[in-house]
């Protein structure tokens, strides 16, 4: 199973666990793990004091960052597990700073087509891991971590993301979908937890290749 197996991703909303899971994932599998640039990024912390300025400087910054990793997963012998998907950056992210108004039409149109240019030599994830969190989970998780930048981060914008999150999931048919819900989890703290997810993650795999 394992030399066929290449490409894991993680998906979901700002502070549902993504980049912890593929660190814990990665160290339990041997994988590889592929995390978003978020501490190197040179437009998030401006992008939420100003949305309407940043938001396609960023959307362009983070599309750019997740096709290299594309590259790097297309060309790595050995399997990847990614922190986000580039499908998120432009059907979640950009869709909804155009809905809210921080991104022009103009703007939008022209990031889609960059976009569309791009996906064309994407191949989707072997198994794509949905995190399922509400609002008062991910207001937990982003205050935990203690990003000084994050703090500015609106409730109403989680929620928005969260909607464009369910809306895509549900019509995700680029291949096999795990949904994890993780309002009641906590795979850092309890192991049983973990385990649970180690369990869903196995039975995926298993049937994988089947």
């Amino acid at each position: 199973m394992s030399s066929r197996l290449k490409h894991i991703a993680i998906s979901g909303n700002i502070g549902s666990g993504k980049s912890t899971l593929a660190e814990k994932l990665a160290k339990h599998y041997g994988w590889i793990p592929l995390f978003e640039s978020v501490e190197n990024n040179p437009y998030l912390r401006d992008f939420y004091e100003d949305m309407s300025r940043w938001a396609f400087h960023l959307q362009v910054y983070f599309l750019n960052s997740r096709f290299r990793q594309i590259n790097e997963i297309r060309n790595n012998d050995k399997t990847i597990v990614q922190d986000r998907t580039i499908y998120e950056d432009a059907h979640i992210f950009a869709a909804n700073l155009r809905k809210s108004g921080h991104i022009s039409e103009r703007d939008y149109q022209s990031y889609f087509d960059v976009f569309n240019s791009m996906i064309e030599f994407v191949k989707p994830p072997d198994l794509l891991i949905y995190l399922r969190a509400d609002i008062p989970k991910l207001v937990k998780q982003i205050e935990k971590r203690g990003r000084d930048f994050e703090y500015a981060i609106r409730i109403d914008y989680l929620k928005n993301l969260n909607e464009h999150y369910e809306t895509w999931i549900s019509n995700y048919t680029q291949g096999k979908l795990l949904i994890i819900d993780v309002n009641k989890l906590d795979f850092v703290e309890r192991v049983e937890d973990f385990a649970y997810v180690i369990s869903q993650v196995d039975y995926e795999l298993n049937n994988l290749f089947s």
